[in-house]
């Protein structure tokens, strides 16, 4: 048996790494990436950094738990940046990394997948629950 260095145990990890098996660590990445809050966190931080109470007013329907809870693990997962700066009161500010921010373009993408063809998708809804009322 070959002996690998761990630089290949690394790469040989990264080529098993298989997003369809629930316990991949993958896996659980796309699960925490494709939540909505995250989305629209890191999409309205692509524009710069925002205050907590910014990205409060910005993302409309986000509980502030659940919006304390989408900081801590971007910060986490090291997706974004907590600036804590001493005033009255004190000012914190969220920052996308440079990881975070290539997030961004696919998040972003994605948001504005959705908002250009949403009307397209609601027609389609429209269609299908009348043809499974017909059904019925």
């Amino acid at each position: 048996m070959a002996t690998m260095t761990a630089a290949q145990r690394r790469e040989q990890a990264r080529i098993e790494y298989d997003a369809f098996l629930r316990d991949c660590p993958t896996n659980q990445l796309l699960d925490r990436i494709s939540d909505k809050w995250v989305a629209l966190v890191v999409s309205a931080l692509a524009a710069g950094p925002m205050r907590y109470s910014e990205l409060g007013r910005k993302i409309a329907g986000v509980s502030p738990k659940m919006l304390t809870q989408t900081l801590r693990t971007l910060e986490r997962d090291g997706l974004l940046t907590r600036t804590v700066t001493p005033s009255v009161p004190v000012r914190v500010d969220y920052t996308l990394t440079p990881l975070g921010r290539s997030l961004s373009l696919l998040l972003s993408a994605v948001k504005d997948w959705a908002e250009t063809h949403f009307d397209e998708v609601h027609k389609a809804r429209e269609e299908y629950d009348t043809q499974t009322q017909d059904r019925a």
